[in-house]
């Protein structure tokens, strides 16, 4: 990420003071921008780890073809899901 900027928003004044009543109680008021930044960064949360994940392919970008793969095993979802349920209502469908 980049350098620190300083910046103003308007916020709803009883929710900025929720806000910082909860923080200042956990962190101190010192950790009020951090808190800030860390709200921010949960909300970009999906983009972040998208970034992260084209960093760690070769050439930057998602493989354009996804081949699908059969299984070794068989499976019959209908009876997995009936014995799930059976163990968790004890036979109960």
């Amino acid at each position: 990420m980049g350098g620190k900027i300083k910046t103003s928003i308007l916020v709803d004044g009883e929710l900025w003071e929720k806000f910082k009543a909860r923080v200042a109680a956990e962190r101190g008021l010192r950790g009020l921008s951090e808190a800030v930044e860390e709200a921010i960064r949960e909300e970009l949360c999906e983009v972040e780890i998208a970034e992260w994940l084209e960093g760690q392919l070769t050439g930057g970008r998602p493989p354009m073809r996804v081949v699908p793969v059969k299984t070794r095993a068989r499976t019959d979802a209908a009876e997995a899901l009936r014995a799930m349920r059976e163990r968790r209502y004890g036979g109960v469908p």
